[in-house]
């Protein structure tokens, strides 16, 4: 369930902002997902997979529910390692600071665990063929792509106008259509069955689809603030980046604005997410969108 064709870099802009600090949960997950993957090479002897991937037959059929979980901390090469975590590296940071370290966590990996359903719905509904003769049922599946394919397009929900830069091929786009293409070759490669690895692209549906709906609808994760626990919120830097000089002058400044940002924002940290309005929510919001920065 690799990007391995589909790389990143910080896109090039007059704001810097999102990526130029990585988040503790992104850090904590990149060394983590790194530190299985040697261990696994040189301690285990390629054997973590045999306890930890995805199967639908040892997962659902035998009860080993944990695999919807592990599964995303295994990966099958260091290609396929090293661009999921450069995919977490330049998306998750925004998508943390965001949701907040907590429910950043809990979106991640139910996404992750969205990818393992979505692809057992469709092999039970004999939408994906089996592999090389081999049945659906037995096929593992590894990798962290599912949970970064829900963080991509909870960025595009967030940032659609935002601008990244591929490396190959060099093409400039905005998140919105850098989602809209990953999503159709994922899409025509399930429906039209191409290569061997449909069955990781209905992975990589199955969390960017659960990912969609949480940001669409964030009260779902509400019960993941855990209240009265210590929350730190990381503020986006965006917030505090002055527009850039405009050309006439101009007869108002609007510190009511930013005032009002500061406020939900300090309410968020004494509070809890939990604790602001729906209006205050999309204020926070639309304050985001109007200022991006860039990747």
């Amino acid at each position: 369930m690799g990007m391995a064709e589909r790389n990143y870099e910080q896109g090039r802009g007059r704001t810097r902002g999102g990526l130029s600090q990585v988040t503790p949960v992104v850090k904590w997950l990149i060394l983590t997902n790194l530190a299985v993957f040697f261990a696994d090479i040189l301690l285990f002897n390629n054997r973590l997979g045999e306890w930890g991937c995805f199967t639908i037959d040892s997962a659902v059929s035998h009860g080993r529910l944990w695999e919807f979980i592990t599964f995303q901390f295994l990966h099958g090469n260091v290609l396929h390692v090293v661009f999921n975590m450069l995919g977490l590296f330049f998306f998750g940071p925004w998508a943390e600071r965001w949701w907040g370290a907590r429910r950043f966590l809990v979106f991640y990996l139910l996404c992750g665990a969205a990818g393992a359903a979505f692809y057992t719905v469709l092999a039970w509904l004999r939408v994906l063929q089996p592999i090389m003769g081999v049945p659906l049922d037995s096929v593992p599946l590894v990798g962290a792509s599912a949970g970064i394919y829900g963080v991509l397009v909870g960025v595009a929900v967030l940032a659609p106008d935002l601008r990244v830069m591929l490396y190959f091929p060099p093409i400039e786009m905005s998140m919105r259509q850098l989602a809209m293409v990953v999503l159709a070759i994922a899409t025509a490669t399930v429906i039209l069955g191409l290569g061997n690895n449909a069955g990781g692209e209905a992975g990589h549906l199955g969390g960017a689809i659960l990912g969609f709906l949480l940001m669409r609808q964030p009260g779902l994760l509400g019960w993941a603030d855990w209240r009265g626990a210590a929350v730190k919120i990381i503020r986006p830097r965006a917030f505090s980046v002055r527009p850039a000089a405009k050309l006439r002058p101009r007869t108002d400044i609007d510190l009511h604005g930013q005032a009002e940002v500061d406020r939900i924002l300090d309410k968020i940290s004494a509070q809890g997410f939990q604790s602001l309005s729906d209006a205050e929510r999309l204020h926070l919001q639309q304050i985001a969108k109007s200022t991006p920065p860039q990747l």
